[in-house]
C-alpha cells in the first residue's frame, strides 16, 4: 500500500486526475449496462483506482503464493529404518539458517511419531513438520526435548496444533521458564523480526524423573534422565527397534562442546554412556549418525584438558584472565567454533574447580 499511495509524485498524480475530470464539460449522461448512468469522469475515478488497486491485489497475491512457498521441507537422512535426522549447521543463529544449528530428529512408530528436538524457531519448526508429513501420515504423538537449550526447543511451537505430549527431563521446565526471556530476546534479535515471527517457548507437559518407556507401537523408546552434565537437564533417548542412542548436547562432534552445567559431571556422565551398547549415535551438533562408543573419545579429551590445565592454574595462584588465553588451547585446531564457546567453557569449569 505504500509503495502506490504514499509520497509527493502518487498524491500530484492522483490530484491531477480528479482536477481533469472537474475540468470536463458535462455530456449527456450514457446508460450503463447495469442500468445506471455513467459520466466520463466516473470512467476515469474508475481507471485511476483500478491502477491503484490492481498492484495492491497483485502484491497480496504474491505474498500469499510467498507464504505458501515458504514452509520447504527440511532435508533428512534416513540413519536406521523409519529414524530420519536433519543435521544441524556450524554456525551462530542466524536468520539465513532459522536458527537450524543442532540435529533434530524423528523417529516413525507403527501407531506415531516421535519428534527429537525441534530447531531453534517457529519456521524452522514448520519444516521439520513438513518433512514429516512427507514421509508419513501417522500422528505426531511426542515431541521430546533432550535439554533446554534455545536451538533445541524454539521450534516447538510448530507442533501445537497436533496436540502432542511435550516431553522433557523433569529439570527442564523450572530452567527452561527462568531463561524463557532472554532467550527469545536473543533469538528475535539473531534472526530478525521476520525469521523470529511465531517463536514462543513450549514447556513440557510430561517430564520424566527415572527411566521410562514410550511406545510408538511395535516401536519403543527408553528415556533416561542424566545427572548434571552439559547442563542440568540432559535427557538420552534409545531407540529400541535400531539401537540409536539420541543423545542431545551429551555428545558434540567436530563442533566445540558447549558447558552449561558441570565438566566434571559430564567426565563422570561419558564415563556411564561408553557402557551403554548401541549400534549407532545422534550427536547433538556433528554429523546425522556416527559409531558408538569411540565417537565420544573426542570430547572426552577435550574437557579433560580444560580440567587438567585450570587445575594446574589454579595451583600455580593463577587467575581466570590467564586461564582463558591459556587453558585448552592446545585443542584449538581440534574444533570448528573454538572461538565462540572455548572462553566461556574455560569461565564455567574455573568456577567449578577453584573451589574443589
Amino acid at each position: 500500500m505504500t509503495k502506490y499511495m504514499d509520497g509527493n509524485n502518487g498524491r500530484e498524480t492522483l490530484q491531477k486526475a480528479l482536477t481533469m475530470t472537474s475540468n470536463l464539460r458535462p455530456r449527456r449522461p450514457r446508460r450503463s449496462v447495469c442500468g445506471g448512468n455513467i459520466s466520463r469522469r466516473d470512467v476515469l475515478c474508475a481507471t485511476v483506482c483500478l491502477g491503484l488497486i490492481s498492484p495492491l491485489l497483485a502484491m497480496s497475491w504474491q505474498n500469499a503464493h510467498a507464504a505458501s512457498e515458504a514452509i520447504k521441507p527440511l532435508g533428512v537422512s534416513e540413519i536406521a529404518p523409519g529414524l530420519f535426522v536433519h543435521q544441524g549447521r556450524h554456525e551462530l543463529t542466524s536468520a539465513n539458517n532459522l536458527g537450524g544449528i543442532s540435529n533434530a530428529a524423528f523417529i516413525i512408530g507403527e501407531e506415531a511419531v516421535a519428534v527429537i528436538d525441534t530447531g531453534g524457531s517457529y519456521r524452522f519448526g514448520q519444516s521439520l513438520r513438513a518433512a514429516i508429513k512427507e514421509k508419513t501420515d501417522r500422528p505426531i504423538r511426542y515431541v521430546i526435548n533432550t535439554h533446554m537449550h534455545p536451538d533445541h526447543v524454539l521450534g516447538n511451537a510448530a507442533f501445537k496444533t497436533d496436540n502432542p505430549e511435550f516431553v522433557a527431563h523433569y529439570k527442564m521446565s523450572r530452567a527452561l521458564a527462568a531463561r524463557a526471556e532472554n532467550y527469545l530476546a536473543a533469538a528475535k534479535n539473531l534472526l530478525g523480526d521476520a525469521a523470529f515471527e511465531g517463536t514462543e517457548v513450549i514447556l513440557p507437559t510430561r517430564s520424566i524423573e527415572s527411566l521410562e518407556t514410550i511406545d510408538l507401537g511395535g516401536r519403543q523408546l527408553s528415556l533416561d534422565p542424566q545427572p548434571t552434565a552439559h547442563t542440568d537437564n540432559d535427557l538420552l533417548i534409545l531407540d529400541e527397534r535400531t539401537q540409536t542412542l539420541l543423545l542431545g548436547d551429551l555428545l558434540f562432534v567436530e563442533h566445540i562442546p558447549a558447558l552449561d552445567g558441570s565438566i566434571l559431571g559430564w567426565l563422570q556422565v561419558i564415563e556411564k554412556l561408553r557402557k551403554v551398547g548401541a549400534a549407532r549415535a545422534v550427536p547433538g551438533h556433528g554429523p546425522a549418525s556416527v559409531s558408538w562408543p569411540d565417537s565420544i573419545a573426542p570430547e572426552e579429551r577435550y574437557l579433560q584438558k580444560v580440567v587438567t590445565d585450570i587445575r594446574e592454574i589454579i595451583a600455580s595462584g593463577g587467575t581466570l584472565a590467564s586461564a582463558t588465553k591459556t587453558a585448552g588451547f592446545s585443542e584449538k585446531d581440534a574444533w570448528q567454533q573454538f572461538d565462540d564457546y572455548h572462553a566461556r567453557n574455560v569461565s564455567a569449569a574455573f568456577a567449578e574447580l577453584e573451589w574443589e
